[in-house]
């Protein structure tokens, strides 16, 4: 079994107690899922902020929104009856009424900057605000890329319209110019690399899966970061695994001598694990190697615990000069931990899905199944 990355003693790192809510009427309920890079001298975080309407009355539930038809766009909440019979609630993240789903929190995402990649100020009101109709139900699980000079910020966008993917370009994360929506419904879990791949830009993405098929990571290419297409399955579910029921990308790709090393989740029922991957430098979705076991459970009670329990599950990892590598987290949907590890143990997580070339991979193991 692979050796669990090793967790920060000091975690969470960042809770829903911290932070004041953008709005009065609203409490934090989650601070979490931080997409993370190296800015400088610095480590900063674009922190899912995920904030609830508190109700007067113990027997509403509310359904917020952003209307996005105000200058400038500001949160609204539909309350309604818990007895009503139109209304199911078996999730804490949604609800079902009158036949449609909706969150029941809104999220916006928050910066937050460091010098030592542990202790991190966070900014007191939201850095990015939902103001697109695309993002009705708020911006939620950045990963940033840098990549031409730049960053390119990746997040999943809810609204009426379905769960698409919009994208950001900032150079210093004062000013952002939006890019609009680059993954139509349904659609999650971007993370574009760091690089190009056979002269194109790559992205992992993970269509939600329907009544035939599964959710798996894909890969796209684009000339633009803004058109994406050729799209490949790269890495599917494995049934009755840790990673069973839906898998998805977790911190932006790592180059190395070795091909792109990613650190993605897995989800068997509600319990979601970290594993590891490593994908072909030019062609990023042929799969070579994969963690037969993960690489982080949810073990300690932060991580069992929380707004929606036994989930750890990564947006963002930075490389330290010293060679460690922090790895930023979301435990239980609430809080925000970190964990860290090294190259050299991510690599040794993995066991190869074919025979590779002697000179592609630095280990003789038995190969692997892809699925």
């Amino acid at each position: 079994m692979a050796a669990e990355l090793q967790r920060y003693a000091h975690n969470p790192i960042l809770t829903p107690q911290q932070l004041e809510p953008s709005h009065p009427d609203f409490e934090v309920v989650g601070t979490f899922n931080a997409g993370a890079a190296r800015l400088g001298d610095e480590v900063v975080l674009l922190v899912r902020v995920a904030e609830r309407p508190r109700p007067s009355d113990p027997d509403l539930v509310g359904i917020p929104y952003v209307d996005v038809q105000a200058e400038p766009p500001v949160p609204r909440v539909r309350w309604v009856s818990r007895r009503d019979p139109q209304l199911f609630m078996g999730d804490p993240r949604g609800l079902v009424w009158q036949g449609r789903a909706y969150v029941t929190t809104l999220s916006h995402l928050r910066l937050a900057r460091s010098d030592d990649g542990f202790h991190f100020r966070v900014d007191p009101r939201p850095t990015l605000w939902p103001s697109t109709p695309y993002e009705l139900y708020g911006m939620e699980d950045p990963r940033i890329t840098e990549l031409d000079g730049a960053y390119y910020v990746a997040y999943t966008s809810p609204s009426p319209r379905g769960v698409t993917v919009s994208l950001l370009r900032t150079e210093d994360f004062r000013s952002f110019q939006r890019l609009g929506v680059i993954f139509a419904p349904e659609n999650k879990d971007v993370a574009i690399f760091p690089g190009r791949a056979g002269g194109r830009y790559a992205a992992l993405h993970r269509p939600a899966g329907g009544a035939i098929g599964t959710p798996d990571i894909w890969v796209a290419y684009s000339p633009d970061l803004v058109h994406w297409g050729d799209h490949h399955r790269t890495l599917a579910v494995r049934p009755g695994r840790w990673d069973g029921s839906r898998v998805g990308a977790g911190a932006v790709p790592m180059a190395t001598p070795y091909g792109w090393l990613a650190i993605y989740h897995g989800a068997l029922g509600h319990r979601y694990c970290l594993g590891t991957a490593l994908l072909d430098r030019d062609q990023p979705h042929r799969l070579l190697a994969r963690s037969p076991e993960p690489v982080m459970t949810p073990v300690y009670p932060y991580e069992r615990e929380g707004f929606f329990g036994s989930v750890v599950f990564t947006c963002g990892a930075v490389s330290m000069p010293d060679g460690r590598i922090l790895v930023y987290y979301g435990a239980g949907d609430a809080s925000l931990a970190v964990a860290v590890t090294s190259l050299e143990e991510l690599m040794d997580s993995l066991k190869p899905c074919h025979r590779p070339q002697e000179d592609l991979l630095p280990w003789a193991l038995e190969p692997e199944e892809v699925a």
